[in-house]
């Protein structure tokens, strides 16, 4: 397996592989979403990764834009979102490469922080912490505290605190959060 920045002739099969993993339900979201965020103005900090083996893409993550709203100014941050594996290749490790080398190459960029919404019990073993226990604050309620999640990277200063802003195409897309199933 090979992990690696995604190319122009890899987008259409990682953006497959990210509708695949999220399901009927989620995926249809997930293509608007990842529509949205590639239409975004570039970053020097945006970063897709793709997991290839055999030849076949099977795992995609993407980075982009966020804003920390801190007392002394907009800080750019960074957002993993989505992660995906594709069905069938979950459970034999990609995703934690694939985590690993977000991080390895967010590291090497401007971004002073990288947040995401997850699982702890699987991105705590790469550093992610609750956001709310570093002062953060989560840019929603229906965010749970414990999935709002964050990883300090090289250029985080002290002074960085405040309230995570998502950028427009989250919300446009309704990939904030978590919905009540009853609603």
């Amino acid at each position: 397996m090979q992990i690696r920045r995604e190319t122009p002739a890899d987008r259409s099969a990682a953006d497959d592989v990210q509708v695949r993993a999220f399901g009927d339900k989620e995926g249809p979201r997930i293509a608007r979403l990842l529509a949205s965020l590639r239409a975004l103005p570039a970053w020097e900090a945006d970063r897709a990764l793709v997991a290839e083996q055999d030849g076949e893409i099977v795992g995609s993550t993407l980075c982009t834009r966020s804003r920390l709203d801190a007392p002394r100014r907009l800080v750019d941050v960074a957002v993993l979102s989505p992660v995906a594996i594709a069905p069938g290749h979950q459970g034999q490790g990609i995703g934690s490469a694939l985590v690993r080398a977000t991080i390895e190459e967010m590291a090497k960029t401007s971004a002073p922080l990288l947040f995401l919404e997850g699982n702890p019990n699987f991105y705590r073993r790469f550093g992610f912490v609750a956001g709310g226990s570093l002062g953060f604050r989560k840019p929603s309620l229906r965010i749970p505290d414990a999935g709002f999640q964050v990883v300090k990277l090289p250029a985080y200063e002290d002074w960085m605190s405040g309230t995570l802003v998502y950028d427009q195409a989250f919300w446009d897309n309704d990939c904030v959060g978590l919905r009540d199933p009853q609603a």
